[in-house]
């Protein structure tokens, strides 16, 4: 599993030993047992695991680790048996020693829709907030990041990571922490690049949000935002009165215009709008590795342009920008 005392003398060596020391204390109470009835059991499916030196490694076109001949019959069964126990798998898709997890988003759609606008992240410092299970913060790694840390608060999300890094077979400059961006310090200013994607709906106070992402940047430092927006002028947004798409905690939705004066307001320059996507069934969808309901079931069944509660179907813009 990834080891978080290789993570501390890191943040000693940036001048963070501060957030080390915080750190930890965070991180024994979030994987105390007590604190999810799940955990344990999650915990012994990524033991099952085995325990083999993966003959390739791709995270720069995919993330795709081992094949199927670095497996024994045996081996091939404890790993697709621990990978099911870690059921849903919401990003990915991830190959892993010839087992293809097919996850709910294709996320590597979302990848391929941003990488051609972001500065490169050879030998960058990057965080990647709300990330999940980590699937993008392995494309960062593959990309050339220095340092890549994600950080979720959803304890399945970061036990399916630690099963990625136990398969990876080496250590790796890559960590997911399993709090949510409010744990952060304040005003860190210690990475290069910030992803923040798909997080900025879910936030009470989106302003804050940002401004909790610009203290996170180190001067010239860019982020990266993506996040659900809506059609309309400066002055449009949606406010949901209690769902969307089904989901509860969806409080603003900006139109495009709205979330760059938004971020001007924030202090951030160079604000640049990358891509404005409409979220089909064929990106969000359920598959064998997360058979729960999804998108399809979200809108409405006579006009897949409004959600199930007759909201405007799910749209999602790339947002680039910098601080000074």
């Amino acid at each position: 599993m990834n080891d978080y005392e290789l993570l501390y003398p890191v943040l000693e060596s940036l001048g963070a030993g501060g957030w080390a020391r915080v750190l930890r204390e965070q991180l024994a109470g979030a994987f105390d047992a007590r604190t999810h009835g799940d955990l344990l059991k999650w915990r012994a499916a990524v033991d099952e695991l085995p325990i083999v030196k993966p003959s390739s490694v791709n995270l720069r076109d995919t993330v795709s680790i081992g094949n199927s001949a670095d497996l024994s019959g045996q081996q091939l069964q404890q790993l697709v048996s621990g990978l099911q126990k870690l059921h849903p798998w919401r990003k990915g898709p991830y190959q892993l020693f010839g087992v293809d997890i097919d996850t709910e988003w294709r996320s590597d759609w979302k990848w391929d829709r941003l990488k051609p606008h972001i500065a490169p992240l050879r030998n960058r410092m990057v965080l990647d907030i709300g990330c999940g299970n980590g699937y993008h913060c392995w494309r960062m790694l593959g990309a050339g990041a220095r340092l890549v840390i994600g950080v979720d608060p959803t304890l399945l999300s970061v036990m399916q990571f630690q099963s990625l890094y136990k398969l990876y077979g080496a250590e790796a400059p890559i960590h997911l922490l399993p709090i949510g961006v409010e744990q952060l310090p304040a005003e860190m200013k210690l990475f290069d690049t910030v992803f923040s994607m798909g997080v900025l709906y879910h936030r009470r106070s989106p302003i804050d949000h940002l401004l909790e992402l610009k203290g996170c940047l180190r001067p010239g430092g860019e982020l990266v935002l993506e996040t659900l927006v809506v059609e309309g002028g400066q002055g449009n947004v949606l406010f949901p009165e209690s769902r969307y798409a089904q989901m509860r905690n969806v409080w603003f939705l900006p139109s495009c215009d709205l979330l760059m004066a938004w971020m001007h307001r924030c202090g951030f320059k160079n604000v640049k709008l990358c891509d404005v996507t409409r979220t089909t069934v064929a990106e969000q969808r359920s598959t064998e590795w997360m058979r729960f309901n999804s998108l399809r079931d979200f809108l409405d069944p006579g006009d897949d342009a409004l959600t199930c509660e007759g909201l405007p179907a799910p749209v999602r813009a790339i947002v680039v920008a910098n601080i000074d």
